[in-house]
């Protein structure tokens, strides 16, 4: 298992060891000991499934507010996504930053994304799966989000048409507006 480090600190891409032969593969899509060993100390307590039918859905960008904040390792298991984080926590150097990756259930990449970011990803083919773990239960007087289009963000989503999305989505305030209560700690 490789763990690298991208240019938002506390955001990881990570790529596990894939054996195969001729009955398939194997992979180890999470250690405990790896994560430690790379000063990563996470205990997961939820793990959630989504399943988009349509290219172009975008779920996100979402959030849990301290003290409920989560960690999510985040993995697609059927299909495509460009899966996103936002640094959003106050006095932060990248505040208002964003990564962005393909992951797929080829390339078997994830993305480890830490409290005080916030997270999204936008289907890139149809029959999409994504699942992620996460280190603090859901919590919906915790949840938050900003608009997946702000422009004091702008993420350059790989799908140029008007994404797919909830409601609750549509609605999400702009960075500027959102509560937040995340602040860097160096």
């Amino acid at each position: 298992m490789k763990l690298t480090k991208t240019r938002l600190a506390g955001v990881y891409i990570v790529e596990p060891a894939v054996f195969g032969d001729h009955r398939g593969w194997f992979m180890e899509t999470f250690s405990d000991t790896k994560f430690k060993q790379q000063g990563i100390d996470i205990t997961f307590v939820q793990d959630n499934q989504s399943y988009s039918a349509a290219k172009g859905t975008l779920r996100g960008l979402h959030f849990q507010l301290n003290p409920k904040a989560q960690t999510k390792l985040v993995r697609c298991t059927r299909g495509v996504i460009f899966d996103v984080a936002v640094d959003i926590r106050k006095g932060s150097p990248t505040y208002s930053n964003w990564f962005g990756m393909e992951l797929s259930a080829e390339n078997k990449k994830q993305l480890l994304i830490p409290k005080g970011f916030a997270h999204g990803f936008m289907t890139l083919t149809e029959d999409v799966e994504v699942q992620y773990k996460c280190d603090e239960l859901y919590a919906p007087e915790c949840d938050g989000g900003i608009l997946w289009n702000d422009p004091a963000i702008g993420i350059e989503w790989p799908i140029h048409v008007a994404p797919i999305l909830s409601g609750k989505d549509e609605q999400a305030p702009l960075l500027v507006n959102a509560h937040l209560n995340f602040t860097y700690e160096g």
